[in-house]
């Protein structure tokens, strides 16, 4: 290879990493804003009943999947006891 090749090769080699480094720094801030704009959800009302199955899984220690568990069956079986007391 010659100088003049070695050269041009070396000039395009340095336009190709300075054009990503370029790119990487610009699109970093522009993520950031958008991400804490983000509006939170409204938090829905809880039931009397579950506040009462939470208080429950409290009271037994339950943790993760246990109390996700507990507080499903806790929720299911006080609907169908509403349910029954009403239609009475």
């Amino acid at each position: 290879m010659t100088l003049s090749s070695r050269a041009v090769t070396a000039a395009f080699a340095c336009l190709l990493l300075a054009s990503t480094a370029l790119a990487q720094t610009a699109t970093a801030p522009a993520a950031a804003p958008a991400t804490t704009a983000a509006p939170k959800k409204a938090e829905k009302p809880k039931s009397p009943e579950s506040i009462e199955c939470s208080k429950q899984a409290d009271e037994k220690g339950l943790h993760g999947k246990e109390r996700k568990k507990f507080r499903s069956d806790c929720l299911k079986e006080a609907k169908a006891a509403g349910g029954a007391a009403k239609s009475k």
